[in-house]
């Protein structure tokens, strides 16, 4: 069996599939994928499951090397740069590892989690129905905590199916959307307006269970304490202090704050995406609209496989090309006789 060794890896990182649903009820939270698109792309290149367990991978760096055989991966989600010995290696695409070799990450850029699919899965004992990690309570396979450094991801040798990229839709720049409720009535006017009015940023303190959001401070009309409730990925409760928490995939599976609005299924993943301190705005929309958007992301997802295309193969060697002058001769734009040529006769 080859396996997969983390030899090193920054926080915020554990191995994540499409979670636990159904289970809420009996108190046990979902976790999962923090953004579904991108697992399901990842997992699409390289002929797994959509929401088969992978590698999710935090804001900073990491490095993983192949033992035992060719390991074949794919690489979705927030960008970054990534190398196999000094060899570019492309997001959106899979590539194998030859037995000894080693992918080196470097930080996310224009995101938070990116996402590492392993041809044939990651072996593990399902927990509840999931490998999908919870740290906080234990859960998930084969370590119930966020990965470290000397992990072992066992799995089944690379197939030696020829690579494959995956065309996706861009990202929107555009504000997130979500339904008022189910505690609206809670607020005022003012301060509903207030909400979607303002620009608001992701708090550093911010986890895998809840995003905190800086931003003025939302009032309540009857203070701050209800009956609990269910909670869903998205719901965004306003505590005593006025400042927001969006509830991630590791939330409570209740809770007793007043939620004023919670963001639609469909944004979810590009929500979960903000890096903190990057501003954003919220946008409200009809339950109809929610409905519509939940719909085209469906369909997207079930597009995935008609999206893969071939990859042309042509070696990059990053190291030659930081040492070529890939701009030819230097020519100044004020010295006319740097560039400009006589014409013939």
């Amino acid at each position: 069996m080859s396996k997969l060794v983390v030899t090193s890896i920054g926080p915020a990182s554990s191995v994540q599939d499409g979670g636990r649903p159904g289970s809420q009820r009996y108190g046990l939270t979902p976790s999962g994928a923090m953004d579904r698109l991108a697992l399901a792309a990842a997992n699409t290149l390289v002929g797994n499951d959509l929401f088969a367990a992978a590698v999710e991978i935090g804001p900073f760096g990491a490095s993983f090397t192949a033992h035992g055989g060719a390991v074949r991966v794919a690489l979705a989600g927030a960008p970054r740069n990534a190398d196999i010995g000094g060899r570019a290696v492309a997001f959106d695409s899979s590539v194998t590892l030859a037995d000894g070799e080693t992918l080196t990450l470097g930080f996310a850029r224009g995101g938070s989690f990116s996402y590492l699919a392993i041809e044939h899965g990651i072996a593990g004992e399902p927990m509840f129905g999931s490998l999908a990690v919870n740290a906080r309570a234990g859960l998930g396979s084969p370590y119930p905590r966020p990965l470290q450094s000397g992990d072992e991801l066992k799995t089944q040798a690379a197939s030696g199916a020829a690579e494959r990229r995956i065309e996706l839709p861009a990202t929107p720049e555009a504000p997130i959307r979500v339904l008022f409720g189910p505690q609206d009535d809670e607020f005022s006017d003012e301060n509903k307006k207030l909400f979607v009015d303002s620009e608001w940023k992701i708090s550093a303190t911010s986890d895998r269970m809840g995003y905190r959001l800086e931003g003025p401070q939302i009032k309540h009309l009857h203070g701050h304490n209800i009956v609990s409730d269910g909670t869903v990925n998205g719901s965004i409760q306003v505590p005593g202090n006025g400042q927001p928490i969006a509830l991630m995939p590791d939330r409570g599976t209740s809770g007793g704050y007043p939620k004023i609005a919670t963001v639609i299924s469909a944004d979810f993943g590009r929500f979960a995406q903000i890096s903190a301190g990057r501003p954003f705005r919220f946008k409200a929309v009809t339950m109809a609209e929610a409905q519509a958007e939940t719909k085209t992301f469906r369909d997207l997802l079930r597009s995935l496989p008609d999206r893969l295309r071939g990859i042309d193969e042509f070696g990059l060697n990053i190291e030659a090309l930081r040492d070529a002058n890939v701009a030819g001769q230097a020519v100044s734009a004020t010295d006319a006789a740097t560039w400009q040529v006589a014409a013939a006769g």
